[in-house]
């Protein structure tokens, strides 16, 4: 085991990645260091000249490649960043690559991968269906493939990024945070930083829909994952490496997860730090270390995050905008349900307050209660327990619905959909890949009989999309309608249950 962290040293030593990578600086942040009360540096992989650290490795495994491999041209699997990654590095090399991407990979990366010269084939949902299609061609065409993530050349290059941060930062470092997709890039930052300053903690981080390495730790075997979350598509990995789960079990201290507001919350962060915007993956390493700290209570530590990609659809932008509001735990959204009868609004808003409104929907529905949605603006999370009690101190039922999906997408742009037709209604909300198609796929799968009663789709600007979906079904059909669920290939949720849905909707 030892002679194998000295291999990896060694490799990251004479890794070769400065023909076409810079030496990106570490930032002190100081707005974040004064909030988090730790002192907060940012290793800037952003500035890379793609916007992400995947060259490094990608270079530094195509630049050992013999003259008649790279005149066989290369090929890889990519969402995104480890594609422009090989492209470039087949341009500085003077050879062809062939680069496989998801069809949900944001245009952006696409576009910037054709830019460079790379021939961009889409195929499948998700990194796992483009892999599987880059292996066929590999073999087709006597290519040679390039890992994004699983070659010990590949991480000795992403492991750079850890010389460097100990090179800039001398001084003690409680920890490094670090996204893992496939684990490429924390599997080469812990190989260095175990071998050189081992008392240096390396904690990964993952999406809570995207953690298929956090299971296989804890599995203590490889763990594949049915699917993935698709918001992070830099990180949406299915399975990862067998070399990168070996690094990553023997050299990771910790891991955290983070959901989607809390990395569009640090996308904001980042963006008020530096006036750059990264993308999903790229802020992961701030949203882990923010929970890190309210989890373990540090104080006065130094801390470094790796911001490790910032090709972001602007279109994307609406969506975290709307949802780090969520993230940053600055909202509370509740359900209160009032006597339909003159005078509540007024005591409704006099029990509020000064507190600023962020919204407010009502629609009358029954003779004796009304229920309204109420968005409210707080300083932090631990405040809306005390709203809601004070709401139930004036009579006034509430519901917080702040970790509420089906309220957070859907339910606040549609209150008062109410219907006395909604006899055997089913309600399921459904995540897809925002594709030509997609929804003619859903419909034409569908049972003829069974009738549509309910749909909101809402366009978050976002490479996937989001519906709700009410249908109605008769109970001898429920057999058939749960096997018609489970073959669709789109990730349903049956929110039938949800007294969100039976208060405001049933």
């Amino acid at each position: 085991m030892e002679q194998r962290r000295l291999d990896y040293l060694q490799r990251i030593l004479n890794a070769r990645v400065y023909d076409v990578a810079i030496e990106s600086s570490l930032d002190l942040a100081p707005k974040l260091s004064t909030r988090l009360g730790n002192q907060i540096w940012l290793k800037r992989e952003d500035t890379q000249p793609v916007h992400s650290f995947k060259l490094r490795g990608a270079y530094n495994k195509m630049v050992r490649l013999t003259p008649a491999e790279l005149a066989r041209g290369v090929v890889c699997a990519s969402a995104g960043n480890h594609a422009q990654g090989v492209a470039l590095s087949a341009r500085k090399l003077g050879c062809q690559a062939a680069i496989v991407m998801p069809v949900t990979t944001p245009a952006l990366k696409s576009d910037a991968v054709r830019a460079l010269g790379g021939k961009v084939i889409l195929h499948g949902d998700s990194y796992s269906d483009a892999y599987a299609h880059a292996l066929e061609l590999e073999s087709r065409h006597q290519y040679v493939f390039v890992h994004p993530f699983n070659d010990p050349d590949v991480i000795a290059g992403q492991g750079t990024v850890g010389m460097e941060i100990l090179r800039q930062h001398q001084h003690p470092i409680h920890a490094v945070f670090v996204a893992i997709g496939g684990g490429g890039l924390i599997s080469g930052v812990a190989a260095y930083i175990k071998a050189v300053r081992p008392e240096i903690k390396v904690v990964g981080v993952q999406m809570t829909d995207s953690d298929a390495m956090i299971q296989s730790v804890k599995a203590g075997r490889l763990v594949a994952l049915r699917d993935v979350g698709l918001f992070s598509d830099g990180t949406a990995v299915k399975l990862v490496g067998d070399e990168t789960f070996r690094l990553t079990q023997e050299l990771v201290d910790d891991f955290v997860t983070v959901d989607a507001d809390a990395v569009c919350a640090a996308i904001k962060d980042a963006f008020e730090e530096t006036r750059s915007i990264l993308e999903p993956a790229g802020a992961m390493g701030i949203a882990g270390m923010k929970q890190y700290i309210a989890q373990q209570r540090l104080r006065g530590e130094e801390l470094v995050a790796i911001t490790c990609g910032a090709n972001m659809n602007f279109d994307r932008l609406r969506f975290v905008a709307e949802r780090a509001e969520a993230g940053e735990e600055r909202e509370a959204l509740f359900a209160v349900t009032i006597p339909e009868e003159r005078g509540s609004f007024k005591r409704l808003c006099e029990t509020i307050g000064q507190r600023s409104v962020t919204e407010f929907s009502y629609r009358i529905s029954d003779q004796r209660e009304a229920h309204v949605l109420v968005g409210l603006s707080i300083g932090s999370r631990s405040e809306a327990p005390d709203i809601r009690r004070s709401l139930a101190r004036q009579g006034f039922e509430a519901l917080d619905l702040v970790d509420d999906e089906l309220s957070k997408e859907h339910l606040r742009y549609m209150v008062g959909g109410r219907s006395r037709l909604g006899e055997n209604e089913r309600i399921y909300r459904f995540e897809f890949p925002e594709r030509p198609g997609a929804l003619m796929r859903f419909l034409s799968c569908m049972h003829p009989d069974w009738n549509i009663s309910l749909f909101h789709y809402r366009n978050q600007g976002a490479d996937y999309g989001r519906i709700l979906v009410g249908i109605q079904v008769p109970d001898e059909d429920l057999p058939a309608f749960r096997e018609f669920i489970d073959t669709l290939g789109y990730r349903g949720i049956d929110e039938t249950a949800n007294p969100v849905y039976q208060r405001f909707l049933r």
